[in-house]
């Protein structure tokens, strides 16, 4: 089985600061993390791994600049067997349906694959967007929401939470499942996978590479953008 698990690097959210002119994100010094639920959809791969180590293999695959490069080696160093960064200044800007393209088109080049993973929704954004939209785009199903599952014959057993219980849905192979936080707890990085992903090839490819459609990438192909940022005025104190 292959599996290929869709994450994101994003900016630890209890550091954010706005400036206060452009109202726009101040990224420098602000550490970068991998985004929670994806952390949830890699280790829900890397479990299925451990059952059957020899039989299934692990991609895990990002789009953004090229220090998400060091999220990638601790993706690698947590049991994923390869990395791919999707970065090119062409897909830069680029909104959810952007991004769903050009993560799409790589997922393709990917290829082979069983079974697609990704987190519910990234925190800097909180869309719940690309996940779905890559699926889409690929022409295959979709559950999000993911609390439990189980793989039978070709098809997924889902447990999708909902506000007020939760559905299961049988679901066929290949399909994407977006997770949540209570589907498991993620494993800690290795000294043994450590050192292993200091030496792995991370592989870089950039629109070209992908074949993706430049008019449907980056910043102009985007059709939304956002209109301003702000911190919310503290509320006083409640009676």
């Amino acid at each position: 089985m292959k599996i290929v698990v869709c994450i994101k690097q994003v900016p630890d959210t209890a550091e954010v600061k706005l400036d206060p002119k452009t109202n726009t994100l101040i990224r420098e010094g602000v550490p970068s993390i991998l985004n929670p639920d994806d952390a949830n959809a890699l280790e829900a791969a890397l479990q299925l791994k451990d059952k059957d180590p020899e039989g299934t293999s692990v991609a895990v695959l990002t789009m953004g600049p090229p220090q998400a490069k060091e999220m990638l080696r601790e993706c690698l160093a947590m049991g994923a067997d390869d990395a791919v960064l999707l970065s090119d200044r062409a897909l830069g800007g680029s909104d959810t349906w952007a991004t769903s393209n050009a993560v799409a088109a790589g997922v393709k080049k990917v290829g082979g694959y069983d079974l697609i993973f990704a987190g519910r929704q990234a925190i800097d954004g909180d869309t719940a967007q690309v996940g779905p939209q890559v699926a889409e785009k690929l022409g295959i199903p979709q559950v999000t929401y993911v609390k439990e599952f189980k793989l039978e014959e070709g098809h997924a057993i889902v447990k999708r939470a909902l506000e007020d219980g939760y559905e299961e849905l049988k679901v066929k192979l290949p399909c994407v499942l977006t997770c949540i936080k209570e589907l498991n707890t993620p494993r800690y990085m290795s000294v043994p996978g450590i050192l292993k992903a200091a030496q792995q090839e991370i592989k870089v490819w950039s629109a070209a590479d992908i074949g993706v459609d430049t008019t449907t990438v980056g910043l102009k192909a985007s059709p939304t953008n956002v209109f301003k940022s702000f911190t919310p005025k503290p509320k006083g104190a409640g009676v």
